[in-house]
């Protein structure tokens, strides 16, 4: 297949579907591009993040802990630690946090390959808490990138002891969120780095472990002993350590004549250590050999990360370098590098960075010499290449890979077929993750599929039934004696509920699913969107009155544990049923469109989100009650009076005088004597002994009924 046919499938991928995406490919077949491309076009809302500081830098996104605000200990998920037990992970989030996880409808991941299972494992446990929890990853859409062939996660010995019991890999694809997902694999084969198609199939068969003695053999006529750069050329050396770069990089700078310079980075804000992209104390002199570590310009002169060139002149404000490949001079003042993060716009409701923390320092790095590992993403036209002594798997051919051609790279020690470490694990992987790369048809039916899938939101009524049922649950188990009307009232919601909206809707199910599985395009079939239309005003006419009426619910409540059962579940009642009425109306007036809902339901999230949900205040005399149990609330207000007026008297709680619940259950029944009185739940003997005459005395002043003796006939 052609190259441009696997962007093209791997953006339609992206943009029309939700289906999860693993975009892979040989080093320099432009993964990089695609993902600038998606930070530039994709309409949908997307954050990326990156295994590493310097990895999210260069991505333009954030790293993953971070993001998620994560631990750096290993997560087990069925540890003791885990959502396999009692034990939670606790995940706290600030309100703007939770806006973020709630809306963004695409996570991309650069560098795949450095990515730990278990680390994947834990963003599908943040993501699945906080969104839908019966779907991988919360619902959103994940889109991996990288090359399996290049750097590995990082995993302790003592770690891997603890993670080898839960996975068999430490790599991305071993998590039980991807295993439990489906996602399709698209690579990237054209090569733009390297045009020698002989070299190219050099490094092929080191990317795919099938080096042969002639192809080593041809690798091995590059070493050359003792290896000295003819005068004006320059080669940056590639090693497995960094010490051993740093002792390179530090020993030819001493052996330079220049006075060097040393400048101090400016450090604002928050910018951690790990992710500075050059030295916080940055020594040069005049003729080092430097990296450009930024893209940028100079006038006409254009250089990118991993230019190479050679300090010309310095002074206290800015470094002239001259760019090797082409003899251009550049004259280079302190550039900016931010820290950020991803925030949410009050107005727009975009999805946008916020800059935490900022890093000045001259753009460049000593470059004798670096390591393969801060090498990944480069291009160089000469390099000294020591990968003899490399340690894991992908070294060697992230090293060989970063030359542009055969002949612009020395080794400096011969290669072995040892040299070359491949995990068969990550072979085994990539043979079966190959049978999922989608074809034409497998892109419509996905499309369709994620169309469906978001009307089955739309009309998806368990979140309002399932919070419901919460709250008619706390009532009937704590409330029911107190506030009969209130769980009757609740029952009858909870059936028209039923009634109307969840079983019309399972009925309507069936009938747009088959009307877009038949639609060559959904989104703009007159037929189906008129359905919806119809759809749209009669499930807005039936849902509105019962938010209408949720509104209305009121209990007073002392036991703080009930209290907050019931606020809880009448705040989300509340919520579900606006965000659904918000919905609702907004494909009502504008169509269904897959962009629009989803900014729609992105900025109706967030609104029902910020608001106060009022609780409902006591009604003035003149106003009907909320409260269908306390019919009498003016008696109820004169209660609450004398009880709040006796317990400061006696500096007591107010619920050790008569409790609030036994309060509303006597402003709903008004009882005339002992025994009528001792029927209130939580009103027992006692209480009566201490304050039975005066309750029953306020109850008659409120009736008006002063016939002498008439309150006590019945007492006994």
């Amino acid at each position: 297949m052609e190259t441009d046919a696997d962007r093209l499938a791997a953006w339609r991928i992206v943009t029309e579907t939700d289906a999860n995406l693993f975009l892979t490919g040989k080093a320099g077949t432009g993964k990089t591009t695609f993902l600038r491309e998606l930070q530039e076009r994709c309409p949908k809302r997307m954050v990326v993040l990156a295994p590493t500081g310097i990895a999210a830098i260069n991505a333009g996104g954030v790293t993953i802990h971070s993001f998620f605000q994560l631990p750096f200990a290993p997560f087990m998920p069925e540890s003791s630690f885990g959502r396999g037990s009692g034990a939670k992970y606790d995940f706290r989030y600030n309100k703007q946090r939770l806006e973020l996880i709630r809306t963004i409808d695409l996570i991309v991941i650069d560098e795949i390959s450095m990515v730990r299972a278990d680390l994947l494992d834990e963003v599908d446990y943040v993501l699945r808490r906080f969104r839908d929890r019966t779907r991988p990853f919360g619902g959103v859409q994940m889109v991996m990138i990288g090359d399996l062939a290049q750097l590995p996660p990082v995993v302790k010995d003592d770690e891997w002891d603890m993670l080898r019991t839960t996975y068999d890999t430490p790599y991305f694809f071993s998590s039980n969120a991807l295993r439990s997902a489906d996602f399709f694999i698209i690579e990237l084969s054209k090569v733009y780095r390297q045009s020698d198609e002989t070299f190219i199939a050099l490094l092929n068969k080191v990317r795919d472990n099938t080096l042969d003695d002639a192809a080593l053999a041809m690798l091995n006529s590059r070493y050359v002993e003792g290896f000295t750069p003819p005068e004006g050329t320059h080669y940056i050396r590639l090693t497995t350590h960094n010490a051993m770069a740093s002792q390179i990089n530090e020993s030819e700078l001493a052996r330079l004549p220049a006075e060097a310079h040393t400048f101090v980075a400016g450090v604002t804000g928050k910018f951690p250590s790990y992710s500075y992209p050059t030295d916080e104390q940055l020594v040069l002199k005049a003729g080092a050999q430097v990296m450009f570590v930024k893209n940028g310009t100079c006038g006409t002169v254009r250089y990118c990360n991993g230019t190479l060139g050679h300090i010309d002149s310095i002074d206290d404000e800015t470094v002239t370098v001259t760019i090797d490949e082409t003899g251009e001079d550049v004259t280079l003042h302190r550039e900016v590098w931010t820290n950020t993060r991803y925030a949410i716009d009050r107005s727009t409701k975009a999805i946008v960075e916020e800059v935490e923390g900022t890093f000045m320092q001259f753009p460049l790095k000593l470059a004798w010499a670096i390591t393969i590992h801060k090498s990944q993403g480069l291009t160089f036209d000469r390099a000294i290449i020591d990968a003899a002594g490399s340690f894991s798997h992908g070294q060697a051919y992230v090293a060989l890979s970063r030359c542009r051609t055969l002949g612009g790279m020395v080794l400096s020690r011969p290669l072995t077929l040892r040299s070359v470490i491949t995990d068969s694990k990550v072979e085994t992987f990539m043979v079966g993750a190959r049978s999922h790369v989608p074809t034409a048809g497998t892109l419509d039916t996905l499309r369709k599929r994620y169309y469906t899938r978001l009307l089955d939101g739309l009309f998806d009524f368990t979140e309002i039934a399932t919070s419901l049922d919460k709250l008619r649950h706390t009532a009937d188990s704590h409330l029911a004696k107190t506030y009969p009307a209130l769980s009757a009232m609740l029952a009858d919601m909870a059936s028209t509920l039923s009634a109307d909206l969840t079983a019309v809707a399972g009925r309507f199910h069936h009938q747009y699913s088959a009307m877009a599985a038949s639609s060559p395009d959904p989104e703009t079939d007159g037929a189906l969107a008129a359905r919806l239309a119809k759809a749209t005003t009669y499930f807005t006419a039936r849902l509105q009155p019962l938010s209408d009426e949720a509104d209305t619910v009121t209990a007073d409540i002392d036991n703080a544990a009930t209290k907050k059962a019931f606020d809880e579940a009448l705040d989300t009642l509340r919520r579900a049923m606006l965000l659904k009425l918000a919905l609702l109306r907004h494909v009502g007036a504008e169509g269904f469109d897959i962009n629009g809902y989803l900014h729609a339901k992105a900025v109706a999230t967030i609104e029902t989100g910020a608001m106060r949900l009022r609780r409902k205040r006591r009604p003035a005399p003149s106003e009907p009650d909320g409260n269908a149990d306390i019919t009498h609330p003016d008696l109820y207000d004169k209660l609450i009076k004398w009880r709040d007026d006796e317990a400061r008297s006696l500096g007591k709680p107010v619920y050790t005088v008569v409790r609030q619940s036994a309060i509303a259950a006597i402003a709903g029944t008004l009882p005339r004597d002992k025994a009528a009185l001792l029927a209130i739940p939580h009103f027992g003997p006692k209480t009566f002994e201490r304050y039975g005459r005066e309750i029953l005395a306020i109850i008659d002043s409120y009736l008006g009924d002063t016939a002498p003796g008439g309150l006590w006939h019945d007492e006994g």
